[in-house]
């Protein structure tokens, strides 16, 4: 089969999971939403009066936390699924089970995150990624710095208009 238009998804073939019983323990144990770090994020951000819509459909990647007038997106990317300290997690996945799976998994992950971030980011929005383990952590200081770009992105946006209208 010939293909007529680019590739959009990753290809895996010739790599296969240990089994398909793992493979789907693997996909299963992900959460795609509401995950604890999304749930302590969201609370924290409308404790400080933010308002905001989830998963809008339609942009790219599926962002977690949408600001639609800020035009400002929040991922909260996973540590292990998104390649957090990729080089060294992918050092230990080398010597693991299936390795070639695992790391081809993880490297297709992290593109496609820098290619939708490249996506929005041309369509004017300010993309933030928050790691899993920092908004666990110390959800008050990502709290904080998504506050203060939102408030930015507010002031700017608001004056581009008042220019516009003059």
């Amino acid at each position: 089969m010939t293909r007529t238009h680019p590739r959009t998804s990753p290809s895996f073939v010739g790599l296969v999971a240990a089994s398909e019983g793992a493979r789907r323990s693997a996909c299963g144990a992900s959460i795609k939403a509401n995950t604890k770090c999304e749930v302590i994020l969201r609370r924290a951000l409308w404790s400080r009066g933010l308002r905001f819509r989830l998963a809008l459909h339609g942009l790219a990647g599926r962002p977690d936390i949408v600001f639609t007038a800020a035009r400002v997106v929040v991922f909260c990317d996973g540590d292990f699924w998104h390649g957090r300290d990729l080089e060294t997690r992918l050092t230990r996945l080398a010597s693991g089970h299936n390795a070639p799976y695992w790391i081809a998994k993880l490297r297709s992950n992290v593109d496609r995150d820098r290619k939708v971030t490249a996506q929005l980011e041309l369509a004017g929005w300010s993309v933030i990624r928050v790691w899993e383990t920092d908004v666990l952590g110390d959800a008050k200081t990502v709290c904080d710095l998504i506050v203060r770009r939102v408030m930015e992105r507010r002031k700017h946006r608001a004056a581009g208009r008042a220019k516009a209208s003059d």
